[in-house]
């Protein structure tokens, strides 16, 4: 019977431009008996130039990076030209509609690195041997008096519209929504938060990254 000494290792590419993460992901994957590290790069724009000459069999890719590539494009592109390599998404941002393009998009994983009860070599290994792994909810996080789970879908969509600077008649435009509509949910969160204005609501939302405009990260 072969053992796992023996086995070809599973060739991992790590995808974040987070110096201390990656660093971590490179000793999580080389302290496996299982895993290999093939490349740990700082672009996400850059993961599917790797697989044009080398084997990859598993990404861990990090969604927002500073030099404005985005994961979750990237992670779409690889799987539909290279279905067979496994994905997981990592990040530390609790922005609430990832979690759902990550599925729709075929991402096989999907892993926050400061609030998952897993280890991310237990999800490695779960997505390797054929399981999708997501939470079941993204962190709840405090924005001013309220816990982000106090939220509406629909409030944090308008929320992540309005953290772009977008005004009511835009943010109602973009989400087909009356303008009286959209000041009601605003008026909402101002409440449960306490924040004095739309502008504060803002502000916080977007340190805590709760929500985050798919605009911004194109």
């Amino acid at each position: 019977m072969e053992t796992t000494a023996t086995k070809e290792k599973i060739k991992v590419m790590v995808v974040d431009d987070q110096a201390i993460s990656r660093h971590l992901f490179e000793l999580y994957v080389n302290s496996s008996e299982r895993f290999e590290l093939a490349f740990s790069i700082t672009s996400a724009g850059m993961a599917d130039v790797y697989l044009l000459k080398h084997r990859i069999d598993l990404i861990l890719m990090d969604i927002l990076m500073n030099d404005g590539s985005n994961g979750l494009d990237a992670a779409e592109k690889i799987k539909k030209r290279y279905p067979r390599v496994k994905i997981i998404a990592v990040t530390s941002m609790p922005e609430f509609s990832w979690m759902q393009r990550a599925r729709q998009i075929g991402v096989d994983s999907f892993w926050y690195k400061e609030a998952d009860e897993h280890t991310i070599l237990e999800v490695m290994e779960r997505t390797m041997d054929g399981e999708s792994v997501y939470p079941d909810d993204s962190p709840v996080v405090k924005i001013g008096q309220a816990d982000s789970s106090q939220f509406t879908q629909r409030e944090l969509q308008v929320l992540q519209v309005v953290t772009t600077g977008a005004s009511n008649s835009v943010v109602a435009e973009k989400l087909g929504l009356s303008e009286n509509t959209v000041k009601s949910h605003i008026r909402s969160m101002i409440e449960k938060t306490g924040c004095a204005n739309r502008t504060e609501l803002a502000i916080k939302a977007r340190v805590i990254g709760i929500a985050i405009s798919s605009d911004e990260t194109e």
